[in-house]
């Protein structure tokens, strides 16, 4: 009997007994991809900004579960804060329906459905591709400091930072012409 435990090696958290942090990671996991499915599916437009901003704190929980505190704040404070505010600014300005729209039903759903499950397959592939001998060591030192990340942000990624600034003021100044131009046809026909 001790020759059998011998041979079995260290004990340890492995890939059958998982630890407290991993199990809260799929649970969160979870509850973000239920988020997620909701918020595409709602057909109220106001419901689904809520339930993106449940997404959305779901992946910045993810990353602090990853021991990434500084990325998990920017995700609250970028994602959470500035483009669901900027999202619900935009509904309130191009005056969108507040309840059930009917607009927001193309019709197209299995295409729409066929075409999500092969971009989701795709993702999967390249990320399970690209990472497959990766291990993410949770005990060892933080790896998502507040000078690794902006280093990493600053350096190889400033561009596309700056793009999705250029975005979303560019959304912005288009909710605001929208508004603009629906308030001076309403002009025009007194």
């Amino acid at each position: 009997m001790t020759s059998v435990l011998s041979l079995a090696g260290p004990a340890g958290p492995g890939f059958l007994s998982p630890t407290g942090t991993e199990i809260a990671f799929l649970l969160v996991g979870v509850v973000t991809l239920a988020a997620a499915v909701v918020t595409v599916t709602t057909r109220q437009l106001v419901h689904a900004a809520l339930w993106l901003v449940v997404a959305l704190g779901g992946i910045a929980v993810e990353y602090l579960l990853l021991t990434a505190e500084f990325i998990a704040w920017v995700q609250v404070l970028i994602y959470v804060g500035s483009v669901v505010v900027l999202l619900l600014f935009g509904l309130m300005l191009t005056k969108a329906p507040i309840g059930r729209s009917p607009d927001a039903d193309s019709g197209n759903r299995p295409a729409a459905l066929v075409v999500a499950a092969a971009a989701a397959a795709a993702l999967v592939w390249v990320v399970v591709d690209a990472f497959r001998t990766t291990w993410i060591d949770l005990d060892g030192p933080a790896q998502g400091t507040t000078r690794v990340s902006g280093e990493m942000l600053f350096r190889n990624w400033v561009l596309p930072f700056e793009a999705l600034s250029v975005l979303l003021l560019a959304a912005l100044v288009g909710a605001i012409v929208l508004s603009r131009k629906g308030d001076e046809d309403a002009e025009g026909k007194r």
